[in-house]
Order: structure tokens, then C-alpha cells, then sequence
């Protein structure tokens, strides 16, 4: 596949659809859904913003769900489907089957779809 749009500043990007939207930049890769045919985890107790919406990774860091009061829907130009972008060891691939963001060193990371989410 087409290597990579390598950036270095906090870049927005959206799937092609519309529904997720993402933010990276060397520090963390980001991305929320508008709609989703799935339930996030509970809302931890020391979360006072939305939760839920967006999952996110950093170098080194396993991905979690956001606690944010922001979005990063509508936050750039769309990725299109087999595409990728990367910032420092952080890699989002752009695909059908949705958005996935892992860090590259260390392979975690996560997908996120409307039909499903995964954290690895």
C-alpha cells in the first residue's frame, strides 16, 4: 500500500463518511464518532466531561476511551479508504471497516467503526 502522509503538527482528519473524525500529532492520536451501533464502557468515576465518544492512543500507552469536553468530529479534510497518516511512531489507517490508530513501536491501539470498537 501507499506509504503514509508523515505529519509533525496536530493534523484533523475525518473518515470518508463523515462519522468519525481524528486529531494526531507526535504526542497522541485521537478519534471520536458521531453515530455508533455500540455502548461504551461506564463512565469512570472521576469523569466529568462526555464519555464515550472517542478513544485515543499516545507512544507508549495503551488506548483508552476520551473523557473530553471537545470533539474531534469535523476537525479536517477525509482520509480516504486506504490511506494512512502518521505522526512520530503513531500510525491512523483509513479504511471501510473504519479508523484504526496504533503506535508502531509498541502496537497498541484501536478501531472504530460505527458497527464496533476494538482496543488492542
Amino acid at each position: 500500500s501507499d506509504s503514509p502522509e508523515a505529519i509533525t503538527d496536530f493534523t484533523g482528519f475525518t473518515s470518508p463518511s463523515g462519522n468519525v473524525g481524528c486529531y494526531i500529532d507526535p504526542t497522541g492520536a485521537r478519534c471520536d464518532i458521531s453515530e455508533r451501533d455500540w455502548s461504551p464502557p461506564p463512565r469512570p468515576a472521576d469523569c466529568e466531561f462526555d464519555y464515550g465518544q472517542g478513544i485515543s492512543v499516545s507512544p507508549g500507552e495503551n488506548a483508552t476511551f476520551v473523557c473530553a469536553g471537545d470533539t474531534a468530529l469535523g476537525g479536517g479534510q477525509p482520509l480516504a479508504y486506504g490511506r494512512s497518516i502518521s505522526a512520530g511512531v503513531l500510525v491512523c489507517d483509513s479504511a471501510e471497516s473504519g479508523i484504526t490508530c496504533r503506535d508502531t513501536k509498541t502496537g497498541h491501539g484501536f478501531a472504530i467503526a460505527r458497527e464496533a470498537y476494538r482496543v488492542f
